[in-house]
């Protein structure tokens, strides 16, 4: 009686691939000195005064019957803000006027091409 066998074929060896541990970066910086909250001058000297200038361009109008003061450009900035935004405003409202005009009378000449085109599609014959 014959007995049968399994030949098994002869095993590659395989090499393994050797990943790195990983490392990370530790990231480095320059330390902010802060003054302490108690900073006072050295003893013998005089603080630095400084006078509070007014912003040019500026003033100042007293709100009645409440303890606020308003801050109100000079007369020359209040004139050139107006005048561009009367100027931007109409320049709007023209363009649409405009646009809307041209869409009108552009309707009608867009469907007769249309349907002059469409024709010619659809019947090639027909010039």
């Amino acid at each position: 009686m014959d007995v049968p066998a399994i030949y098994l074929p002869t095993v590659e060896k395989i090499e393994t691939i050797s990943i790195p541990i990983p490392t990370g970066n530790i990231p480095t910086y320059v330390p902010l000195v802060v003054p302490p909250s108690d900073l006072r001058e050295p003893e013998g000297t005089q603080p630095e005064t400084t006078e509070e200038e007014t912003p040019t361009g500026i003033r100042q109008i007293d709100i009645p019957f409440t303890n606020y003061e308003m801050p109100l450009p000079e007369n020359e900035i209040l004139i050139t803000a107006s005048t561009t935004a009367v100027v931007s405003v109409a320049a709007t409202l023209t363009a649409t006027a405009a646009f809307k005009w041209v869409v009108t009378a552009m309707k009608p000449i867009l469907k007769t091409a249309w349907k002059k085109t469409k024709l010619s599609k659809d019947n090639p014959k027909v010039s």
